[in-house]
């Protein structure tokens, strides 16, 4: 059983753990990073895995030659693309039955999606590729909600692309600098406290909002 603590140290030190896949599985490091990113994206069970600083620490191994980049381009991209996917058609045909009578975790949390998502429409699926935790479950409530799948495959393809290219690619032309080599767990907290943010501006308000009442 994976204990919190390793997760937490999984999560922190990403770069020390990639290099162990590296030099344990060599060429097959490609396929458990695409099931990372699938996994993170596609099954509400694993909220908790890497993704923004995944995909960054992986490009700055790229930029050293560990990995290919455009390799790691096409792999992220459909990881992402199919995760979210098939999480909205987990949402479609169980619906709230997986919050409901399995009890896996807080409700609290397929509400607060609902709230985004009622807030922000289809582009909800765009703006969760950038908010941890949010990002796993809104496609799950797109597809709980029945939203139409032209729609939603348009905001997953186009968020998808975004957030690859963003943290991929910045992690490869970024991850050449000294700089960045030097501090890259530095880097891997600040990738983490900022992916955060909108979640803890939402809590806030939200218990701001709950004073008042």
């Amino acid at each position: 059983m994976i204990g919190v603590s390793f997760i937490i140290d999984f999560i922190i030190h990403i770069d020390k753990y990639i290099d162990i896949l590296v030099t344990k599985f060599g060429i097959f490091s490609y396929f458990i990073l695409f099931l990372i990113v699938f996994c993170e994206t596609g099954l509400v069970l694993t909220p908790f895995l890497p993704g923004d600083s995944l995909l960054f620490v992986a490009g700055a191994f790229a930029s050293r030659g560990v990995f290919n980049i455009f390799i790691l381009y096409i792999l992220f991209l459909a990881a992402a693309i199919l995760g979210d996917s098939v999480n909205y058609w987990i949402g479609y045909y169980f619906g709230e039955n997986v919050f409901e009578k399995w009890k896996l975790f807080k409700k609290e949390y397929l509400d607060r999606t609902k709230l985004f998502y009622e807030k922000h429409g289809g582009k909800t699926i765009l703006f969760a590729r950038f908010i941890p935790i949010i990002r796993t479950f809104a496609p799950f409530v797109a597809g709980v909600g029945k939203m139409h799948y032209g729609t939603f495959i348009f905001y997953n393809i186009f968020g998808g692309f975004l957030w690859v290219s963003l943290f991929l690619l910045g992690g490869y032309f970024f991850g050449q600098l000294e700089w960045v080599e030097h501090n890259l767990t530095i880097l891997i907290f600040a990738i983490i406290i900022i992916s955060f943010m909108p979640v803890l501006v939402e809590y806030v308000n939200h218990r701001l909002r709950k004073r008042r009442k």
